[in-house]
């Protein structure tokens, strides 16, 4: 029971989250349905908890760029660009693997993006990538297994 707290727990840390945790819980020999399942719920819980508290989150990070006498950055500019270019669903669907669920939602959100909408992609994404890694580790574990 403790190690399935763990699998919920991992993918709701940003930066570990289900690209990392599903395929390790699985490899461990836990079930993969239960895996993907907390998994998703993990990696979701947090995102919920970062749209509702997005505003203080992006007033936080202003003050403290105004403090330090920062003005709108390179990355900044980059983030938006990707985002008036391919939207929110393509953020959002490349965001597990390549910057991360938290941070393709806070993206999403900084540019403009509606909470709901950004909730509903985030989910969807988290979904298909769960079952990605899932099925792919799950079938290549057993290939592994049975051929030794």
């Amino acid at each position: 029971m403790l190690e399935y707290f763990l699998v919920f727990l991992g993918a709701a840390i940003p930066w570990i989250e289900i690209m990392l945790v599903i395929p390790l819980g699985i490899i461990r020999g836990l079930s993969p349905v239960w895996v993907m399942i907390l998994s998703f719920a993990g990696n979701m819980a947090t995102i919920i908890l970062l749209i509702i508290g997005f505003q203080q989150i992006k007033d936080w990070i202003e003050r403290r760029n105004k403090k330090k006498g920062k003005g709108e950055s390179k990355r900044r500019k980059q983030g938006e660009k990707i985002m008036n270019t391919y939207g929110l669903p393509v953020l959002a669907l490349a965001g597990p693997i390549l910057i991360g669920t938290h941070i393709a939602a806070f993206i999403g959100l900084v540019f403009g993006a509606n909470k709901m909408t950004t909730l509903i992609w985030s989910a969807i994404s988290i979904a298909l990538w769960s079952l990605v890694f899932g099925i792919l580790t799950a079938m290549g574990f057993d290939f592994f297994v049975s051929r030794t």
